[in-house]
């Protein structure tokens, strides 16, 4: 036969003050993080949508009338300059290299620094790398992104009389010391296929829809496990002796 004192005791509901006001406030504002994630996705997909509308239908020029935002995605036609910038200390699987940053002057609106991507240094550090561009007009496929400009770091690279140049960064503002009316922003070729492109390769840097969605799933999780642990830990076993317990 089981223990009497066994049989009474049992889990019950315990009601916890000071564990219920902590899920009450903390609840709420998981569920709200989520949602808030979940709205920013369905904006991010319409926006993502609008961008590649505009940039089949409107010329550089209305592009740049409408205002130009990192990350829209750009089509534009026009010819590489003499101009290129190397941007330093740019490894790929463990190799020295540049990123290759040349202006494009489109057949109409202002010039654009494109990134052509990656290409590996020479073995000896007093050699530039040579560079080819495509002759003639060529059309271009690529999404704007901010200059390479470490936010903290200042370059301290001494200005150069030939090209293409070294550099640690690129600001707008040293663009402009060449280029007087060069756009603020650069656009980043979409792969190696594109015309004068290097190894075009590199991670994509805008959140898309997906990562809202990811981010939704979590704030949504931590409001699941907070839900569980309250309701476990308002259960206590309880019996004869401890009926008095307050907690």
């Amino acid at each position: 036969m089981s223990d009497p004192a066994d049989q009474s005791r049992r889990r019950q509901w315990h009601f916890d003050w000071r564990l219920l006001l902590f899920s009450g406030l903390f609840l709420p504002l998981l569920i709200g993080l989520g949602v808030w994630q979940l709205e920013r996705a369905e904006e991010k997909k319409e926006q993502l949508a609008q961008w590649e509308q505009e940039a089949v239908s409107l010329s550089w020029t209305d592009l740049e009338a409408a205002g130009l935002e990192a990350g829209q995605p750009v089509n534009l036609s026009g010819h590489f300059g003499e101009t290129s910038w190397l941007l330093d200390n740019r490894t790929r699987d463990g190799a020295p290299g540049y990123e290759v940053l040349t202006l494009f002057f489109p057949e109409q609106g202002r010039p654009v620094v494109v990134n052509r991507g990656w290409l590996q240094a020479p073995r000896r550090r007093d050699e530039l790398p040579e560079l080819s561009r495509p002759e003639g007009e060529v059309r271009l496929q690529g999404r704007l992104s901010e200059f390479p400009e470490p936010p903290v770091l200042k370059d301290d690279t001494r200005e150069q009389d030939e090209w293409p140049r070294r550099t640690q960064s690129l600001s707008h503002q040293q663009a402009q010391a060449v280029q007087a009316d060069v756009v603020g922003l650069v656009l980043r070729l979409s792969g190696p296929g594109q015309p004068g492109a290097y190894r075009a390769d590199w991670a994509p840097d805008l959140m898309g829809p997906q990562t809202h969605y990811g981010y939704a799933l979590q704030w949504f999780s931590l409001a699941a496990a907070l839900v569980i642990l309250t309701v476990v830990a308002s259960y206590r076993k309880t019996g004869a002796n401890d009926d008095n317990d307050n907690g």
